[in-house]
C-alpha cells in the first residue's frame, strides 16, 4: 500500500489490561446463561443500551429489548435443543473475542425454510467489549448461509467459490 495507512486497532489501543479478568468473568457467565436458553433475565450480562451488530442477515440490534425480541427469541423459535460451544477465547482488558459453534434442531422457520427437524451446526464469531462488568458492545458473525447449506438451501446459487475448492470452476486472477 502507498502513501499513508489508515490508523489500526483504535478501539483497543487503550484497554485497561487489569480489567482481563473481569472481562473473562462476565463472558463466561453470559455463555452458561445462553446455554441455559436464559431470555428474560439475560440482561445481568448486558447493559440496557448495549449494541449487538450482526452480519447481513443477522441485523443490529441497539438495546436489550431489541436483542431479546429481535435475536433471541426468533433464533431459539427456529433452533431449540441449542448447544453454544466455544472453541477458542480470548481475552484482552475490556475486550473478548470467541468463535464457535452452535449444534441446534432446525425445529421452526429459518431464512423462510420450513423446519426439517435436522440438527445443524451453527458456526460463529462474537467479540465482546465489557464496561462495569457489563456487555456494551457485541459484534457478531453468523453463518448463515452453512446453516441453509445444511437444510438443502445454496445461498449462492452454485456461485459459491467452494466450487474452486472442488477444481469444477478455474479462479479469476488479476488482469484477466
Amino acid at each position: 500500500m502507498k502513501g499513508s495507512r489508515p490508523e489500526q486497532a483504535v478501539l483497543t489501543k487503550d484497554t485497561d489490561m487489569t480489567k482481563t479478568d473481569e472481562t473473562r468473568a462476565v463472558i463466561e457467565a453470559m455463555v452458561d446463561g445462553l446455554n441455559d436458553h436464559r431470555i428474560d433475565d439475560i440482561g445481568e450480562f448486558f447493559t440496557q443500551g448495549f449494541r449487538w451488530m450482526g452480519n447481513q442477515g443477522c441485523g443490529t440490534k441497539t438495546g436489550l429489548k431489541e436483542f431479546q425480541n429481535n435475536w433471541q427469541r426468533p433464533f431459539q423459535a427456529a433452533f431449540s435443543d441449542k448447544t453454544c460451544i466455544d472453541e477458542a477465547r480470548l481475552y484482552m482488558g475490556e475486550w473478548a473475542a470467541a468463535f464457535g459453534r452452535q449444534e441446534a434442531t432446525h425445529s421452526g422457520e429459518f431464512l423462510g425454510i420450513a423446519p426439517t427437524g435436522k440438527r445443524v451446526e451453527i458456526r460463529y464469531m462474537d467479540f465482546w467489549k465489557v464496561v462495569d462488568g457489563k456487555i456494551v458492545d457485541n459484534w457478531v458473525n453468523v453463518d448463515f448461509a452453512h446453516v441453509a447449506a445444511q437444510l438443502g438451501v445454496d445461498l449462492f446459487n452454485g456461485e459459491g467459490w467452494e466450487a474452486f475448492d472442488r477444481g469444477e470452476k478455474i479462479p479469476p486472477r488479476p488482469g484477466n
